[in-house]
């Protein structure tokens, strides 16, 4: 057992994390002006808007990837663009991992922080802006400090979700080792060839690791609803 550990190859994992991470800070300064936006908004688009946002929990993995591959691609606008302009691939490799990371997490950051938004007193913000302070202003000063528990669960959660992405990663990137094998695609990989025991143990890492992520979540929602009493 020792043995088996010693070899264990931890670059997917490696992978998986750099990949939650840059695709968790990219899309914190993405969805926080638009959860801010759908949080005050009374337009009449709110609702087609959310729900294009919410669109990646329904959609099958498979199409959203093909959709991604395709947009992505060489032959498609976009790809040959960014191909032939800046020599940037955006398929089977980490950057196209990226963007499909983004599309794909979106709703686990919008949703929290636009709840946190929502939850917050409208008094509060009334006051900020009575006092002058422009709507940035109030955002960071007192929209964020008096959300830490949604704004905790969107960083959290966007990440969490990211490393275990299957479907989308799978058909953006492939499986290029120490590219786009990220730890779920090489869990994938290991049932296929009957390896039974490294996927079992990759596995656990993923579950373990799943397991606390969620606990340190609700432990510090917890620890915040009982300072203010809620």
């Amino acid at each position: 057992m020792f043995e088996i550990l010693a070899n264990l190859e931890f670059t997917p994992f490696i992978l998986s994390f750099k990949l939650s991470l840059i695709t968790t800070i990219i899309l914190f300064f993405i969805s926080l002006p638009l959860a801010w936006y759908l949080s005050q908004t009374r337009s009449k688009f709110k609702a087609p808007l959310e729900a294009l946002t919410a669109l990646p929990l329904v959609l099958p993995p498979s199409v959203l990837g093909f959709y991604i591959l395709w947009a992505l691609s060489y032959n498609s606008p976009i790809g040959a663009f960014f191909e032939e302009q800046f020599g940037i691939k955006l398929v089977f490799n980490f950057t196209g991992l990226v963007v499909a990371s983004c599309f794909y997490s979106l709703p686990f950051m919008v949703q929290p922080l636009q709840g946190g938004f929502e939850s917050i007193n409208k008094n509060m913000l009334e006051a900020s802006y009575i006092s002058g302070k422009s709507k940035l202003i109030t955002l960071f000063r007192v929209a964020l400090p008096n959300m830490k528990p949604a704004l905790m669960t969107a960083l959290i959660v966007t990440f969490a979700h990211t490393v275990g992405e299957f479907g989308v990663v799978l058909m953006v990137g492939g499986s290029i080792p120490g590219e786009t094998k990220v730890a779920s695609v090489a869990i994938y990989e290991m049932v296929e060839i009957m390896d039974y025991t490294h996927a079992h143990i990759y596995s656990a890492i993923m579950v373990v690791l799943s397991f606390l992520t969620l606990l340190g979540v609700y432990i510090f929602n917890g620890k915040q609803n009982k300072k203010f009493g809620i």
